[in-house]
């Protein structure tokens, strides 16, 4: 390991090690102060008559050890209930990629409005529900209307919510024992991830990296609510860290460094693990010169004082949107005939990075490269590069009709104001939210990603804060006309080398769990719940659920009978089908699968009478703002800009029945809403002939 000068605060790494990690981090591992309790430690075991965290166990392994479901007769597999969440989260907002959670024969599931419900496992009968009551006026949410799931521990129930709440609820009732406001959406913090409940604390992070957010995770006392401690993932003054931005400036107080999803413990260590967001502003380094620690970083902690512990930052200075809102999964695995405890992460870079979760070190040699330089963009130098394979392509053989290419479309190509670069991967990945599965049998991690061609572009902007709560973005950009595509893929982690891996229609939007009998389930937008072979990714199983299947499913054992659950609701940044369907598979099952893409609930999209451009601008607001625009210039989704529609017949066709990568809406909005948006589209934004 080698460390380049300590001015811009980088971590070098290299194949041979050269210092002892503390030393280069100045900061010793301390051991936990106290022994792990019996409970804590329980949760570290695979998951089989219950699945009690996000990720089945403290890990976030995501692997069940049961084997009565396996790859003979998986084909059998059919629904034994299907229970509809009384349409919470059905609007064109939401997305449901909530991972249910089982305890003692109840499952635990949050819709994208937040909304929780616990259902009776042998009936399908929903026991309670909670309301959120979310504020229709919260604009700080990024990407969708969403919530990956609710924590379980001490006999309650904890979401957190989109307006950064933390909210307690009694597993036998749903009523509130409490509930703090942990942050506040008016300043640019949400709550989308899972809680984590862990030894009589509740540990939650925080989204808003474009909202001119300082990053944060916090720990809250899980019998009163009480704040126990805070974690800053950028670093004040005096802090390890800090002296990676500017010290000109305070940009670093509205740094971004979000956390996009449940924390993964160890509890024998004591230390508690996350991967960090992309720092602020977005796509422009220009005013952030240095490193910008933690952001694009893994991140230790002590896991019961939010002590700061190891960091290794996997995007040094980003520019591209490359963070890390995949879950970090730990594991422990013999490399070289020895036992190491590992910790792998897999990021929009394509690439797995694979650490010794002990103190941070590469398990798997990772290697600082020099990159292409962008002055104007205070570039950094260097990038570390894993050594194995990227599970998607990091660069674009030929280019597209129409474009021209720079540095061959590569990973970490720099771009600035004067025209858009293409690259890949880009900011949707890689692999983005949907966490990754661990099969300790074998050593591989399954990874969720996507493969596309991406077009960035910076903006100006200068050193002073942005307003409270507002946007904090300067730069943009848009997929590019050639089709998206899936990739799912297996990686061995004694190598971090492919296993196989698999090109899709569609991008990979769900996240996958995997058992000890040889299967690995995995959703896709189309609507389908598949069930693969391990082994080489053989399709041995579909059933489609009527909306689309973006939530990673659950297995567990239930009266000496092994069961699949999983929530199927549609996504936003899928543009898949929309639906409130909790589906229960088993052997026992008889229910068959049902017509894919909504087809139940297809209105036509003609509606009689003038339209109502307030309500235009409503739906769009919920529909169409994040991938196209607050005023239709092209958003963070990637969407094109709507400022050149030629009419209104031809902008409502699009909305109703789709077109290139956008989703038809016809099965997500009424006729009324089709016309009302459509209308606002043509004549508020475009202006185009009627």
């Amino acid at each position: 390991m080698s460390a380049r000068s300590s001015e811009t605060g980088r971590r070098k790494w290299a194949l041979a090690p050269l210092l002892a990690l503390a030393v280069i981090y100045g900061c010793d591992r301390a051991e936990p102060q106290e022994p792990p309790s019996q409970e804590a430690i329980a949760l570290t075991q695979l998951p089989t008559g219950s699945w009690p965290t996000n990720g089945g166990d403290l890990y976030n392994r995501r692997h069940s050890p049961l084997t009565a479901i396996d790859r003979d007769n998986v084909s059998s597999l059919k629904g034994v209930w299907r229970t509809r969440l009384r349409g919470s989260g059905l609007g064109p907002q939401y997305s449901g990629e909530a991972q249910p959670i089982v305890v003692d024969g109840v499952i635990y599931v949050v819709t994208g409005a937040d909304d929780v419900f616990a259902i009776d496992v042998e009936t399908g009968d929903i026991l309670w529900e909670y309301r959120a009551e979310l504020d229709p006026a919260n604009d700080a949410v990024c990407c969708g209307w969403t919530s990956r799931g609710v924590g379980y521990g001490d006999g309650k129930v904890f979401v957190g919510q989109l307006d950064g709440r933390l909210v307690a609820l009694d597993r036998n009732d749903g009523s509130v024992l409490w509930s703090v406001q942990a942050e506040r959406w008016q300043e640019g913090y949400t709550i989308t991830s899972a809680p984590l409940y862990y030894d009589g604390l509740v540990v939650t992070g925080f989204a808003g990296g474009e909202r001119g957010i300082r990053g944060r995770v916090k720990a809250y006392d899980a019998d009163d609510g009480s704040l126990a401690w805070t974690f800053y993932t950028i670093p004040g003054p005096g802090e390890i860290g800090h002296d990676t931005w500017p010290d000109d400036n305070d940009v670093w107080m509205d740094g971004g460094a979000p956390v996009w999803q449940t924390p993964a413990v160890d509890p024998e260590l004591g230390l508690l693990y996350f991967s960090t967001g992309n720092p602020g502003p977005d796509y422009n380094g220009s005013i952030r010169a240095g490193d910008n620690l933690f952001s694009a970083s893994i991140v230790a902690v002590d896991a019961k004082t939010g002590e700061y512990r190891w960091h290794f930052q996997q995007v040094h200075h980003d520019i591209w949107d490359y963070d890390g809102p995949s879950p970090v999964v730990l594991f422990d695995i013999e490399i070289d005939g020895e036992p190491r405890k590992g910790l792998a992460q897999a990021s929009k870079t394509g690439w797995v990075y694979i650490l010794d979760r002990t103190n941070g070190e590469p398990l798997i040699g990772i290697e600082e490269r020099p990159v292409p330089q962008e002055p104007r963009q205070a570039t950094s130098p260097t990038q570390p590069y894993p050594a194995g394979d990227a599970f998607v392509p990091q660069s674009i053989p030929i280019a597209p009709e129409g474009a021209r290419l720079v540095n061959q479309g590569r990973i970490f190509t720099p771009f600035w104001t004067d025209e858009p670069v293409l690259v890949k991967p880009g900011v949707a990945g890689g692999a983005n939210w949907p966490p990754s599965s661990y099969d300790p049998q074998t050593g591989y991690l399954y990874v969720c990603a996507s493969d596309r061609i991406w077009a960035y572009i910076s903006e100006e902007v200068g050193p002073e804060r942005p307003p409270e709560g507002e946007s904090y973005i300067a730069g943009g950009f848009g997929g590019f006309h050639l089709h998206s595509l899936g990739v799912f893929a297996a990686l061995d982690m004694h190598t971090n080398e492919l296993v196989w891996q698999q090109h899709w229609p569609q991008p990979c939007y769900s996240g996958s769990v995997t058992t000890a009998g040889g299967l690995v389930f995995v959703g896709r937008s189309d609507g389908r719940l598949t069930a693969l072979d391990s082994s080489d990714g053989t399709l041995l199983w579909e059933f489609q659920t009527g909306a689309g299947m973006n939530a990673p499913a659950t297995v567990f054992e239930h009266e000496g009978r092994q069961y699949v659950v999983a929530y199927s609701a549609g996504n936003l940044f899928a543009g898949s089908p929309r639906g409130d369907s909790v589906w229960l598979f088993g052997l026992d099952g008889t229910l068959p699968q049902v017509e894919p893409g909504g087809a139940e609930a297809v209105t036509s999209t003609s509606a009689e009478g003038p339209a109502d451009l307030a309500n235009g601008r409503t739906v769009y607001e919920a529909a169409c703002l994040f991938c196209h625009g607050e005023a239709g210039e092209g958003g963070h989704g990637g969407g094109p800009a709507l400022t050149a529609a030629s009419s209104l017949s031809a902008v409502r066709q699009i909305v109703g029945e789709g077109r290139n990568d956008m989703p038809g809406f016809g099965a997500a909005l009424s006729a009324e809403q089709i016309r009302d948006v459509s209308a606002y589209v043509a004549e508020e934004l475009a202006g185009a002939e009627q």
